[in-house]
């Protein structure tokens, strides 16, 4: 089974925040004293992080459900709750999350340090100390805790390297990858021996590396999926050089300029951008003695021939491309939510109301109990619902549904 994994489904869910409390100050001559029930603690939230240390997607295969931990209730004499703990979940530079039944880009994660709050924790529930007033002496009632955010998303890994080696099955990809770094891909004489990419790191000197990427071999119709081929193609798109390897023994009878055309036109057919990357074009194989008409480097990774030529080449490029595009800061991509209320209309004679803050006001409060359900009409009075709900065309007895709560409509006289 591989080891290497660039497509994962990932369940995230944040902690539940802790309920608030109902409690009255009993102690020594106050045996019916004013409220002094808890705050609960805010769930944990979950983070994804971008990490140079994680190679693939391959934790998530088995085990997909990642959840932080809940807040504490809170407790009387103004005890409050304590914060569930938040969790970070280590992801490879490269790695993208999207909604994994709408395909939304949610966040792409580029480089080592980038991270993103892929399921924020439940709010904790007020305790009832903090909803005494002079109008409302002692109040019997406390905010519940928020339910954390609870999402499934797709995870799809590109591969960060500086330069990605591009060719034919059996074109010397791996053997070259061997050759000139510490990586290891198995080797044999069949095709698509590699069907995982792999990378390792060249170093020039003391103060010059870069990342090579061995692609799986591409075929004529890769562009167009086959082979495996967009699997395969997508881990080019965050290289910074191609590395285009064409293979002078020629055994399928394709010539190398032949198969440099084809090469590039399923790369221009993918990504046209791609075309405008710097590129080298190498002659592999050099080592097997057939007359092939090549102006180009030639190199043998059995022999070493042209290696040293080969990599400071690659060096110069890549140290060109990286002086002239820095690195820039991952895009974070965070779904706005929606803070103010919005009507729709389910159908003839219902309607849903959403927004954070109104679905807020119905998810932390106890709605069977009848103090709170007046605290919940006066909190959506000042949120401007029955206003909203008015205009939308809502009649006398109508269903309006916020959250999973709904109630009869009354308009106001």
């Amino acid at each position: 089974m591989s080891g290497f994994v660039d497509e994962a489904q990932l369940n995230v869910r944040g902690g539940d925040g802790g309920a608030g409390c109902v409690s009255f100050r009993r102690e020594g001559p106050e045996a019916m004293g004013g409220p002094n029930g808890g705050d609960g603690g805010k769930g944990g939230d979950v983070w994804l992080v971008a990490t140079r240390n994680v190679a693939s997607l391959l934790a998530f295969r088995d085990h997909p459900h990642r959840r932080a931990k809940d807040g504490v209730h809170g407790k009387g004499k103004d005890q409050h709750g304590k914060r569930g703990e938040g969790i970070e979940v280590m992801v490879p530079e490269g790695t993208i999350a999207r909604d994994m039944y709408t395909g939304e880009l949610l966040a792409d994660l580029v480089h080592h340090g980038d991270r993103w709050l892929a399921a924020a924790g439940g709010r904790g529930g007020r305790g009832n100390a903090k909803f005494w007033s002079n109008r409302r002496r002692a109040p019997s009632y406390a905010e519940q805790g928020e339910h954390g955010v609870d999402q499934w998303l797709k995870l799809d890994l590109k591969l960060m390297a500086d330069v990605a080696l591009v060719g034919f099955p059996n074109a010397g990809k791996s053997t070259l990858i061997s050759s000139i770094s510490a990586a290891k891909p198995k080797i044999a004489a069949y095709p698509f021996t590699t069907l995982e990419p792999h990378l390792g790191v060249v170093s020039v000197d003391s103060d010059t590396e870069f990342i090579v990427a061995d692609i799986p071999g591409l075929i004529e119709g890769a562009s167009e999926g086959r082979g495996l081929g967009h699997q395969f193609l997508r881990h080019i798109e965050r290289a910074r050089v191609l590395c285009v390897l064409v293979d002078l023994e020629s055994t399928d009878g394709v010539s190398p300029a032949e198969q440099e055309r084809i090469l590039l036109g399923e790369l221009g057919n993918y990504e046209p951008e791609l075309l405008e990357r710097p590129r080298l074009v190498v002659g592999t194989k050099n080592d097997v003695g057939f007359e092939t008409e090549w102006d180009g480097l030639r190199i043998s990774a059995i022999t070493t021939e042209g290696l040293r030529v080969l990599v400071g080449n690659l060096a110069e490029l890549v140290s060109k491309v990286r002086h002239e595009q820095p690195n820039q800061e991952g895009i974070v991509i965070i779904r706005p939510e929606v803070d103010g209320a919005v009507v729709e209309r389910i159908d003839e004679n219902q309607f849903r109301v959403r927004g954070r803050n109104v679905e807020r006001v119905v998810a932390l409060n106890d709605v069977t109990t009848p103090e709170a359900l007046n605290w919940i009409d006066e909190r959506l009075k000042k949120l401007g619902v029955d206003r909203l709900l008015s205009r939308a065309g809502a009649q006398d007895g109508d269903v309006v549904w916020i959250g999973e709560f709904s109630f009869e409509y009354e308009p106001d006289l």
